[in-house]
């Protein structure tokens, strides 16, 4: 029986797309994109995204483009791409930022149009739906994270189209999986139970702060460090995980280890409660969305069955570093903040700068990214700290996400 197979089983009857288990959702967008993209292809991607999906991509031997972007939820523009650009890319690859879907409908008409495959990171987004469609369904292939939902520290699924294909990406997996190890199991296993006890207990203030304090953090602003000398050599042995593996590991070391039956039985039990989580989630976004902070694209989502974002809830506020650090008083810390976008970050040596990059870098300077299930709290939080709502200096008509 193919490893992770009992999960991935689960996932297709949810999806209804054929699915292989992962370690992690970066390893399933490394499967994707190796199975899809030829060495040096050139992927149109969100730069207000997670700096380790750049690194999976420069893994995979590809040139990361970036696209312009809304004001309003940081995902891809198609509008504002440029035909040239349209032109010159061999691969799509969404963000689905927050849960917020993509504009889905209309990349993949594009990507037919041009004979390219749409892949879709779908990591944020288990459980939203864009026309009665979940997001996962729409591309060749999509990456799922389990360890963005149910409160997981690991697990992830590659969807793809074609259910013909499924046994060649296992064996690509396997191959690039390292051992199993009790240690990690074991590690993996507690740690969802530890995060739930320090917020139990009331001690994320002083945890956090002791362990940005003594330096057990790997991150010590929202991006990593570059390393851009030691990043141009890696490129040499691209495409290799291995090469790359030093930024691609950075707050999941395991990602490519292979789980025992102790990590998927507990993976499995928490699948088992997806639903009620995204309940609980659905009616947090709620609350959220009637907020002033709120985006207007989010506000004109936030009807029965509409394409919300589940995984964390994107307020537009004045002065978003200084309050991140002083929410932390109040028992909150608000990670997922991409800033600044990639192409700043990483600079033109390593990824194709937008065209465009005024949207991205507001929305990116701006965005709160608020967990749902804490909705309350921060809601709380925020009017006594009287946080002002950010406003783009040129508004922009918001345009829903399915068109």
């Amino acid at each position: 029986m193919p490893y992770g197979s009992r999960l991935a089983a689960t996932m297709t009857r949810r999806l209804g797309r054929a699915c292989v288990y992962t370690p992690s959702a970066r390893l399933a967008l490394y499967l994707a994109l190796r199975r899809w993209c030829r060495p040096g292809a050139r992927v149109l991607m969100s730069p207000v995204n997670d700096d380790v999906i750049l690194f999976v991509v420069l893994a995979a031997g590809c040139r990361p483009v970036q696209a312009p972007v809304s004001v309003w939820d940081g995902n891809i523009d198609p509008a504002a791409v440029p035909e040239a650009t349209w032109r010159g890319i061999d691969a799509v690859l969404t963000t689905n930022l927050y849960g917020i879907p993509d504009r889905v409908v209309q990349l993949r008409r594009r990507c037919d149009q041009l004979g390219i495959p749409l892949i879709e990171d779908a990591a944020h987004a288990i459980g939203t739906h864009v026309d009665g469609r979940p997001v996962g369904t729409f591309g060749t292939a999509a990456a799922f994270s389990l360890s963005k939902h149910v409160a997981a520290t690991a697990g992830g699924f590659l969807a793809v189209e074609d259910t013909r294909i499924r046994r060649e990406l296992e064996l690509l997996r396997d191959d690039l999986l390292t051992p199993r190890r009790l240690r990690e199991d074991l590690t993996v296993t507690l740690r969802p139970l530890a995060r739930s006890s320090v917020r139990t207990l009331h001690l994320v203030r002083p945890v956090w702060r002791t362990m940005r304090r003594l330096g057990l953090l790997e991150r010590d602003a929202f991006r990593m460090a570059l390393h851009a000398p030691h990043l141009t050599a890696s490129a040499l042995s691209a495409p290799s995980l291995t090469a790359y593996e030093p930024w691609v590991r950075v707050d999941l070391h395991a990602f490519r280890v292979r789980h025992g039956t102790l990590v998927r039985g507990q993976l499995a039990l928490r699948m088992a409660h997806l639903d009620d989580d995204l309940t609980r989630r659905r009616a947090g976004v709620a609350l959220l969305a009637g907020t002033a902070w709120a985006s207007p694209a989010l506000r004109e989502r936030a009807v029965p069955d509409g394409p919300l974002p589940l995984f964390r809830v994107p307020l537009l506020v004045q002065g978003r570093d200084a309050l991140l650090e002083r929410l932390v008083d109040h028992g909150m810390v608000c990670g997922y903040v991409y800033d600044p976008p990639l192409d700043d970050y990483a600079g033109a040596e390593f990824v194709e700068p937008s065209p465009d990059p005024s949207a991205a870098r507001w929305f990116a300077s701006h965005v709160l990214p608020a967990d749902p299930l804490t909705a309350r709290r921060m809601t709380g939080a925020l009017t006594r700290e009287r946080v002002a709502t950010a406003r783009p200096p040129l508004r922009e008509a918001p345009t829903a996400a399915v068109t």
